[in-house]
């Protein structure tokens, strides 16, 4: 179900709202490149039902939230084309680099499938990707010796910009770019 994904319901709602919000509304619910402007839009949005499967969200839905760059967008879908789960808020602020805070109001908009509560991180950091050494790379959980060179080799010719642009230049699989998720830093 993308954020245009309606239920039934939805239509019952209009007589419950300020007449100011009634135009916000009709533009929520009808125009598909619409972006929310604000805290109150959101939850606008959520009360209509409005819901992003972060799975499966494309571009222009993740570009309808308030403070999501096209470029986080584009990195969100490259993600998930690529493989990679999120389960939760935590593996999204992960994916993005900001803080989990920076997301918390969008939330209630955000369908996290088959979520699955994340294990504390044991190596208990991230590592800086374009600095770190290859032994410092290989305390890292999945993170082989010759994983460890590999990054080290390819980043002599440009830093990593994020983290699909290290599973891209590496080909590393979806799985062990979601296990990398909270332990690297760009």
């Amino acid at each position: 179900m993308t954020l245009f994904d309606w239920l039934e319901p939805v239509a019952r709602l209009a007589g419950d709202l300020n007449p100011s919000w009634q135009s916000v509304r009709r533009r929520i619910l009808n125009d598909p490149y619409y972006r929310l402007q604000s805290l109150q839009e959101v939850r606008l949005a959520a009360q209509l039902g409005c819901t992003l499967d972060v799975n499966q969200a494309n571009v222009d839905d993740w570009l309808r939230l308030p403070g999501i760059s096209i470029h986080q967008a584009r990195t969100l879908v490259a993600l998930s084309q690529a493989g990679v789960a999120f389960y939760s808020l935590d593996d999204i602020a992960a994916a993005l680099q900001v803080p989990v805070q920076q997301l918390r109001f969008l939330e209630p908009l955000l369908d996290f499938r088959y979520y699955d509560n994340l294990e504390a991180n044991p190596f208990g950091g991230s590592v800086p990707i374009n600095a770190a050494t290859a032994e410092e790379l290989m305390q890292v959980p999945g993170i082989s010796s010759a994983l460890a060179r590999a990054i080290v080799n390819q980043r002599q010719h440009a830093p990593y910009r994020h983290l699909a642009d290290l599973q891209q230049r590496l080909g590393l699989s979806g799985q062990l770019t979601t296990d990398l998720l909270h332990y690297l830093r760009f």
